[in-house]
């Protein structure tokens, strides 16, 4: 090279192409953007899957113990945290399945991001990927409505000047910038600082409420009613199905064969963070968390609940992009957009995707009683019944057994062993999950509904509080008195 001329290189990010230079600069911003940007490590999988698991769900399980009662609080939570763990490893499977059997074809996927609804399309045909694709998409929609009623829920609680709609309005215009993130690969340091977020807020949780202490005549009456007990349990249930992103994952990872076991750990990590919060602030504060479904509400105002809350606000960002970029894919995809280079043209491509999510939260203000019912309406099949068909019709075959990519762990009896458990899931929690805790859900969700209407500009807020009409005083009556 004469003249000081650089080189030029192209380097594929996410989905985009970069053009970077060699040289100082070039080597220092390359490695300021592997540290920040670049992420596709099992480290960088860890974080995605933890800090996109406990999300805001973190301020309604106090809720769901109040529903529950302490013990069934904390028996569902390792219930369900053992099941979607197990679900998330068919997942895994599934899409290193599917992966091996189309690069054996030669296809090519340097700037093509695999999704659920492609591997059940590749390993059982085109019925099961509609399926597939209508419950994913569904549940990554009110996923991400989910997350901008909790933004708006969260920050009245510092800022009460303007009503909870009005702040789903302008979240909504924030989350909307997660359209210029490219992909999963890129959440490198969202995925990390998420995780402290809620680490602190968890655990902020736990001590304010200790500190705290029992609020006078507390009462702890949870379980009382069938319809308040399966509500819970299907908060829980959606609490550990956050899965519906492990595709994504995955494939922004630089070996995602080393997934299988990533998301199970990121599982117990989180009940570090979910049994102590919902426990302490459930001892607390008892039956008034049944009308009270963010924890939030019930804290005394100080700093450290104003820094948590906003710490939250943030982490709710990222889970809105969490949940959103799967459905940037599958628009990009539909309209022909997902293969074009230019970051610019694409996040453009992707805001009818945000307006729909914008509106629904709009209508269906409801924090806490709509994770219930997205639970067990959609997070019951996308996450935890298809995923268990799914890998029992995958291997029905001996052939395909004996060919498969990965075995089934010995320790749990190989096939015989992971066909009984997807059966056990299956049947618990189509019956439990999508039956009683369907029932139980849209009753809730009717009555909020009944209760504070469609578009109600301020969910669970106080009432305000009226200023004392001055005495009254007739006009020809001196009351003063002579000294």
């Amino acid at each position: 090279m004469e003249n000081g001329e650089k080189a030029v290189e192209t380097v594929v990010v996410g989905n985009y192409v970069e053009m970077e230079s060699e040289g100082k600069d070039s080597d220092m911003k390359s490695k300021l953007s592997n540290l920040f940007w670049h992420g596709g490590s099992v480290y960088d999988a860890w974080f995605s899957c933890a800090s996109n698991q406990v999300a805001q769900v973190l301020l309604t399980l106090p809720y769901s113990f109040s529903q529950l009662g302490m013990l069934s609080g904390i028996m569902f939570q390792l219930f369900y945290g053992l099941l979607g763990s197990w679900t998330a490893y068919l997942i895994s499977i599934l899409y290193v399945e599917y992966r091996t059997r189309k690069e054996r074809e030669k296809v090519n996927f340097r700037n093509h991001v695999i999704q659920w609804f492609e591997v059940l399309d590749g390993l059982l045909g085109k019925h099961w990927r509609n399926v597939g694709l209508a419950f994913n998409c569904t549940f990554l929609l009110f996923g991400s409505v989910i997350q901008l009623i909790a933004c708006a829920s969260n920050i009245y609680y510092i800022n009460d000047n303007l009503d909870k709609r009005t702040w789903t309005y302008i979240f909504g215009a924030c989350c909307a910038t997660t359209v210029f993130i490219p992909s999963f690969h890129n959440y490198r340091v969202w995925s990390f600082l998420g995780l402290l977020m809620t680490t602190y807020t968890a655990w902020y949780l736990t001590i304010a409420s200790i500190l705290h202490g029992q609020v006078e005549g507390v009462k702890h009456s949870g379980p009382s009613k069938l319809v308040l007990y399966f509500t819970g349990a299907t908060n829980i249930l959606y609490t550990f199905g956050g899965h519906a992103v492990t595709v994504e994952i995955m494939h922004a990872m630089w070996k995602p064969q080393k997934f299988k076991s990533i998301y199970l750990f990121a599982t117990l990590y989180v009940l570090t963070l979910t049994l102590p919060s919902a426990s302490a602030v459930y001892w607390a504060f008892g039956d008034l968390l049944l009308n009270h479904s963010n924890a939030f509400a019930l804290l005394p105002k100080n700093l450290f609940r104003d820094f948590a809350v906003v710490l939250m606000l943030i982490h709710q960002f990222i889970t809105f992009g969490f949940a959103c970029t799967p459905l940037y894919f599958v628009w990009e995809k539909l309209i022909g957009m997902h293969e074009c280079r230019s970051m610019c043209k694409r996040a453009a491509a992707r805001l009818p995707v945000v307006i729909p999510i914008w509106f629904l939260a709009i209508i269906f203000p409801f924090f806490g009683p709509i994770n219930s019912t997205v639970g067990s309406l959609l997070v019951s099949f996308t996450v935890y019944i298809i995923p268990a068909l799914a890998h029992i019709f995958t291997f029905r075959s001996s052939a395909a057994r004996e060919n498969a990519v990965e075995q089934p762990p010995r320790f749990l009896g190989r096939w015989t062993g992971a066909f009984t458990i997807n059966a056990f899931i299956v049947v618990w929690v189509f019956i439990v999950g999508f039956g009683f805790g369907g029932w139980a859900s849209m009753i809730n969700f009717v009555h909020q509904i009944d209760t504070f209407g469609l578009f109600t500009k301020c969910y669970q807020c106080p009432p305000p509080v009226m200023a004392s009409p001055p005495p009254f005083s007739h006009p020809h009556v001196n009351h003063t008195r002579s000294l």
